[in-house]
C-alpha cells in the first residue's frame, strides 16, 4: 500500500496541516487537509473518506472536498464513519444550515455524498480495501480503522488517550506493516492530555509497552500540537526500542 500525509498535526498554522491522509489514489483517512494539498485531479480520484470522529480537525475539508467533487461531477463519495460519526456529520455539518446536504445534491450519474456506516469490529469492503473499525478513547466516540489490502494492513489510531481494544486487535495482526499513532502534548501537560483523551510521550510510551509485535516496526507519529512541538520532539527522542518515525507533510510510504 501506498500512504501519503497530507496533514498530520494536531493544529494548523502556514507550516502545519491538521490530520489527513491518502491510501492509494482513492482512500483517504480523514479530513483535515485534502481540499489544501491536492489538485482537483486528485480529489476527483477520491471514492471514500475514513472519517475517525467528528471533531473539526478531522472533518472540515468534507465541506469543500464535497462541493468541488459536486461542480465537477465525478463519482459519488462515500464518508465512511461508525454509526455515531455518521449521525454526527449529519445533524451538525452536512445539515442545510452549517453547510448543504449534498446527500441530496446530484451530481453526474448520483447523490454528491453517500454515507457508509460501519460498524467496530467488523471488517467491510471499502473501495479495494477491507476496513475494520475498533473502538478507542476520546472525547467523542472515535475509531481507529484497520487498513488491509493484498494480505498487508496498516492501522491507523485516531485521536485516543490510553486504550485497551486497539492492542488487543493489533496484536492479533498477522500482516501488520505500520502503526500511526497520535502524540500531541509534552509530558509536563498530562492534565490536559487526560481532559482532553490525547497522549504525551510518556503516555505513548506506556501504551506502546502493550504492542506485541515486532520492535522494527514502523509506528507514524502524528498530530503534535504546534505550540508544543519542539518539546514534544524532544521527549519522543527518549523513547528507546522501538522504529518512532515523525510524520512529515508530504512524506510518502510503501508498505
Amino acid at each position: 500500500m501506498q500512504l501519503r500525509v497530507l496533514g498530520c498535526h494536531g493544529g494548523e498554522t502556514p507550516k502545519h496541516r491538521t490530520s489527513s491522509f491518502l491510501v492509494g489514489d482513492t482512500l483517504a483517512i480523514d479530513a483535515g487537509a485534502i481540499t489544501g494539498s491536492l489538485s482537483l485531479d486528485d480529489q476527483e480520484r477520491i471514492r471514500s473518506v475514513l472519517v475517525s470522529h467528528p471533531h473539526m480537525d478531522h472533518i472540515r475539508d468534507l465541506a469543500t472536498l464535497a462541493d468541488n467533487r459536486c461542480q465537477q461531477g465525478g463519482s459519488t463519495l462515500e464518508i465512511v464513519g461508525i454509526p455515531a460519526t455518521i449521525e454526527a456529520l449529519r445533524k451538525h455539518f452536512f445539515n442545510d444550515i452549517i453547510w448543504p446536504d449534498f446527500t441530496l445534491i446530484d451530481a453526474k450519474g448520483g447523490p454528491t455524498v453517500r454515507y457508509v456506516e460501519v460498524e467496530p469490529n467488523h471488517a467491510a469492503s471499502i473501495d479495494a480495501y477491507q476496513v475494520t473499525p475498533v473502538m478507542v478513547n476520546h472525547t467523542v466516540d472515535t475509531s481507529a480503522f484497520i487498513i488491509r489490502q493484498n494480505h498487508k494492513s496498516i492501522v491507523y489510531g485516531g485521536d485516543t488517550g490510553p486504550t485497551d481494544d486497539l492492542w488487543t486487535h493489533i496484536n492479533a495482526l498477522d500482516d501488520l506493516q505500520a502503526l500511526m499513532m497520535e502524540v500531541s502534548f509534552p509530558n509536563d501537560e498530562t492534565d490536559l492530555a487526560n481532559a482532553s483523551l490525547h497522549l504525551t510521550p510518556e503516555m505513548l510510551a506506556s501504551e506502546l509497552g502493550k504492542l506485541e509485535q515486532a520492535e522494527e516496526l514502523p509506528i507514524l507519529l502524528y498530530h503534535i500540537k504546534p505550540t508544543f512541538e519542539a518539546r514534544v520532539l524532544r521527549e519522543l527522542a527518549d523513547i528507546r526500542g522501538r522504529n518512532l518515525q515523525i510524520l512529515q507533510l508530504e512524506d510518502e510510504f510503501l508498505l
